[in-house]
């Protein structure tokens, strides 16, 4: 139905399912570290307005983990369907990931079950929150088991190539290879840096249509708050993936700085046009800054793209992504470094003014986007290959000529589950309003200010 070929279109559906997939899974990996931390603080001051956050907040997770498991299991389907070569010569070696990561989402289902339904059947509150601790673990371990099978397919290590098949497959070297600490402590870090920001733009909005109430106050405290220090740490962290990057993938460092000769003392490249002879204009040049990420050292010798040919330099766009998903983090450590600040700030910006509700307004979709577009440079800057260095994606992908057909079908689906999960969050909140279900509860307004 489409003109294209099977590898593009098996490329473009399988962007597209973890495009939709990401923000689903990012929300049901970060959101239960935010809902136990909310409840914790109400059991520990017997505050009911955090216990009331972690009530209501619990309601619209279960809504995103139930689209989350429809979108990752498309996943599953599509790794046979679109990449059967691929399965079929490294399918040993992520099998142990595959199977891991059943096992944590069965915990998390399961431990989120009884918590949902066990509010208030405990004598002492910890009792319920310990149950979020195995909902909480359940989910970064899934998103450490699929985040170690991206890492393999960076640094494929643990096993033989023999015949164009891998063996002698050690499972836990593949797993635990050179890319699975920064990867798996950089996707944890966004993960609850996006929903901290989903949850604050929430009670921004709240604010902003006129709602000072405590309860959101309270919740723009606690999410904030997290927001900054989860955001501080998505930066370290991402200090060290430069590091690795010049290491074990120079070829994707180079591209993403358009660091095309080997020096020392190489600068940073910020912004700028690429022109078809090379000649790099309007760019921001960072004196040293390149070498001392590679290297924390301004003599650090930075490899270029000249040493790597042609047919195996990934795309040099993903400067774009990268300089973008920068920006983005430093805009979401001043938002909410602003907030914090905020009683010392003069004039408009004390207290809740208009202009720092709109920008926490935009911590959420910020993140979602930085989300987005670190996943595009991590896949991106691995081409051509689907596991670098032994298989290229064109090699990897089906020839089946329906792909275009599966594309067009589950373009449908995603509408649906996204169009369907807007709606039904929607109503859910908007079914019973925070101040009748505090009048239910007995939380007076000014109870615990």
């Amino acid at each position: 139905m489409l003109s294209m070929d099977p590898v593009t279109l098996s490329r473009i559906l399988t962007g597209l399912t973890l495009f939709v997939h990401i923000g689903f899974a990012s929300v049901g990996v970060g959101m239960p570290l935010i809902i136990a931390l909310a409840e914790w603080r109400g059991v520990r001051r017997n505050d009911p307005h955090y216990s009331l956050l972690a009530r209501r907040w619990a309601r619209g997770f279960v809504i995103s983990v139930a689209v989350g498991v429809v979108t990752g299991t498309a996943i599953g389907l599509q790794l046979s369907l679109l990449w059967p070569t691929f399965m079929r010569v490294a399918g040993r070696a992520i099998a142990l990931p595959l199977f891991m990561e059943t096992f944590a989402f069965f915990i998390e289902a399961i431990f989120l079950g009884i918590y949902l339904y066990t509010w208030e059947r405990f004598r002492k509150p910890m009792l319920h929150l310990l149950l979020l601790i195995p909902v909480a673990i359940g989910s970064s371990a899934s998103a450490f088991f699929i985040t170690t099978l991206n890492a393999f397919m960076n640094t494929p290590q643990g096993f033989t190539l023999k015949n164009g098949v891998f063996t002698d497959v050690q499972p836990l070297v593949a797993m635990f290879n050179p890319a699975t600490p920064t990867k798996v402590s950089h996707v944890l870090a966004s993960s609850y840096t996006f929903s901290a920001g989903v949850l604050a733009g929430i009670a921004a909005y709240s604010m902003l249509k006129g709602r000072r109430d405590v309860y959101f106050k309270k919740a723009l405290k606690l999410t904030v708050t997290a927001a900054f220090v989860f955001a501080l740490s998505t930066a370290v962290i991402g200090d060290f993936s430069g590091k690795f990057l010049a290491q074990y993938q120079p070829e994707k460092l180079a591209a993403a700085e358009w660091h095309f000769e080997t020096m020392e003392r190489a600068p940073l490249i910020y912004g700028g046009v690429l022109k078809e002879d090379g000649e790099i204009k309007y760019a921001i040049r960072i004196p040293y800054a390149l070498s001392i990420l590679a290297g924390n050292s301004p003599n650090t010798r930075v490899v270029g793209l000249e040493e790597f040919p042609k047919d195996e330099r990934p795309p040099l766009l993903i400067h774009y992504m990268f300089d973008l998903k920068v920006t983005i983090g430093v805009l979401l450590l001043l938002i909410s470094f602003l907030y914090l600040v905020r009683r010392w700030l003069p004039g408009k910006f004390k207290g809740y003014s208009k202009s720092l509700l709109l920008g926490i307004l935009a911590l959420g979709p910020l993140a979602w986007v930085a989300i987005e577009l670190g996943w595009l440079f991590a896949e991106f800057g691995r081409q051509p290959w689907i596991v670098r260095g032994y298989m290229k994606v064109s090699e990897a992908a089906t020839t089946s000529p329906h792909v275009g057909s599966m594309l067009i079908l589950f373009v449908i689906l995603y509408l649906v589950l996204c169009i369907s999960c807007i709606f039904v969050l929607a109503r859910l909140f908007r079914g019973k309003d925070v101040a009748e279900e505090m009048r239910e509860r007995g939380i007076m307004e000014g109870e615990r200010k």
